[in-house]
C-alpha cells in the first residue's frame, strides 16, 4: 500500500446511527478515532460519506419510510441526524461526500474526489456493514480500487448480518485485504501486522450454523 495513493473512507458515521442501533458502537467509534489519528499523522486523506434524505421528500428511494407529512424518518436534511458523530468530527481539509443511496459512489462526487487525489487504495470502515459499506465496497471494486476493509470499525444492527456481509466481501472482492483496526495502525506505522487475504473465490463458504466459525477464520491471518 502506497501512502501517497491511499485514503481512509468512512461510511455514514453519523448521529443517525447512534449508540443503540448498532451493537458495539462505542467500540467502533473508539477504534475509528485511533485509526483517524494515525492517518492524520501519515497525511492520509480522510473522506466521510453522509447518507441524507431531503426533508421535502424529493428524490427518496422507493418505499423510504416517511411520516404523515411525507418527510423522511431517517437522515432528514433538516436535522442534526446527518452530522458526523462528534467524537469523529471532520477537520478542515477532510472531504465530506453526501449521498442519496446506499453506495457512496452512486451519483455522488466520491469517484471524482478520489481520482483528483490520485487515490488507488481505500481503507474502508463504517456502518451499516450489510448495506452502505457492502454496496460501497462492491462499487469501489468495480472501479478497480484496492480495498483494505477494517472489519472492527464496521457494524450493523445484528452480529449475524455483520459477519455475513464481511464474509461476502471476502469471498467476492478477490483482492481485498481484511484488517482489525490495531493491525491497520501497525501497518501504517511501519510495524509488523496481521492481515487476511483470499486464496480463492468463495473461500469462506458459510451456513446459518457455522457463520461465526467461518467469520473467525478472518483472524487466522498471515503476519507481514
Amino acid at each position: 500500500m502506497d501512502g501517497q495513493n491511499t485514503a481512509l473512507l468512512l461510511i455514514d458515521l453519523q448521529n443517525e446511527g447512534g449508540t443503540s442501533a448498532v451493537p458495539g458502537m462505542d467500540r467502533i467509534i473508539k477504534k475509528t478515532a485511533d485509526l483517524i489519528k494515525v492517518c492524520r499523522q501519515k497525511k492520509i486523506p480522510i473522506i466521510y460519506t453522509r447518507h441524507i434524505n431531503r426533508g421535502d421528500g424529493i428524490g427518496l428511494a422507493n418505499r423510504e419510510p416517511v411520516d404523515q407529512n411525507g418527510e423522511p424518518l431517517y437522515y432528514h436534511t433538516d436535522s442534526n441526524s446527518i452530522e458526523i458523530i462528534s467524537d469523529l468530527r471532520n477537520q478542515p481539509g477532510d472531504i465530506i461526500v453526501d449521498k442519496y443511496r446506499y453506495s457512496g459512489f452512486h451519483e455522488s462526487s466520491l469517484d471524482l474526489m478520489l481520482r483528483s487525489l490520485n487515490i488507488k487504495n481505500l481503507i474502508v470502515g463504517g456502518v451499516l456493514t450489510d448495506v452502505c459499506v457492502l454496496s460501497t465496497v462492491m462499487d469501489a471494486y468495480y472501479r478497480d480500487y484496492q480495498i483494505d476493509l477494517v472489519k472492527d470499525i464496521c457494524g450493523t444492527t445484528t452480529d449475524g448480518a455483520h459477519m455475513a456481509a464481511v464474509c461476502m466481501m471476502a469471498n467476492w472482492v478477490y483482492d481485498i485485504s481484511i484488517f482489525d483496526a490495531d493491525q491497520m495502525c501497525n501497518k501504517l506505522s511501519g510495524e509488523s501486522y496481521h492481515v487476511w487475504k483470499s486464496n480463492e473465490p468463495d473461500e469462506l463458504q458459510f451456513t446459518p450454523d457455522n457463520l461465526r466459525e467461518v467469520y473467525d477464520k478472518l483472524t487466522v491471518s498471515c503476519t507481514v
